[in-house]
């Protein structure tokens, strides 16, 4: 099917399931085993696929789920290239109830004083969260940080060292950033690496199929969660 074909080409990560919605979105109407006969009739499920990491039998305390959206964060770097072999950094930030990409902040160096006045920029747009779940990177253990949570009361839940699967939320989405932008991409500079990742996280959030949010994008769901919840009801 021409219309299959277009979306595998232009979004190069999406399995037959993501295709599937995008479709059903635009009014198509075909089941999704015989898309799934189509897929492999094209060749699709060739694509090269990231491989999948085992888990370790050791797992950390179980946290509380969050029950809404700006109550639990969590952010990360991630690094890469620009066509050079310069490198760059990216800072993503994510919701983790509603998965939305809150911002991916690119720069060459992005040091505890530039990671605090990105903080102050988000939470001045959509307010402060309670938890904010990092590594223990270097930005992130700083006193910069450190100062800016504690007079925001905000609490800075670190994961254990050698532990990416305590922060599993950033360490998913940064998979699917690095698949789905920094690898099918070419960055001809850092003014181009910020526009194209942008471009990439608006996507991200709001049309990008999510399976754990029933297959809504993160900024629909959290629309309709918003619509479907008084303040006065929803969870603290």
């Amino acid at each position: 099917m021409k219309r299959m074909t277009e979306i595998a080409q232009t979004r190069v990560r999406y399995g037959y399931r993501r295709i599937h919605i995008l479709m059903q979105r635009e009014g198509w109407r075909i089941n999704h085993k015989r898309l799934y006969r189509l897929y492999q009739q094209a060749g699709l499920n060739l694509r090269m696929k990231r491989p999948r990491r085992r888990v370790s039998a050791a797992h950390r305390a179980a946290r509380t789920d969050p029950m809404n959206v700006n109550q639990v964060w969590s952010m990360d770097f991630v690094s890469d290239a620009l066509f050079n072999g310069k490198r760059f950094r990216t800072l993503t930030l994510l919701d983790v109830f509603s998965r939305e990409c809150l911002a991916i902040h690119v720069d060459v160096s992005i040091r505890a004083e530039r990671v605090v006045e990105i903080m102050r920029s988000v939470t001045q747009a959509r307010g402060t969260p309670e938890r904010i779940q990092v590594d223990n990177g270097s930005e992130f253990v700083s006193k910069a940080l450190d100062l800016w949570a504690y007079e925001q009361h905000v609490t800075l839940d670190f994961s254990r060292p050698g532990r990416p699967q305590d922060n599993a939320h950033i360490e998913s989405f940064n998979g699917s950033f690095r698949d789905e932008c920094l690898n099918t991409h070419w960055f001809l500079s850092l003014d181009d690496a910020a526009e194209k990742i942008e471009h990439w996280r608006v996507d991200y959030n709001d049309v990008r199929p999510h399976s754990a949010l029933g297959n809504l994008a993160p900024g629909a769901f959290a629309a309709q969660f918003a619509s479907t919840h008084r303040p006065s009801e929803i969870p603290s």
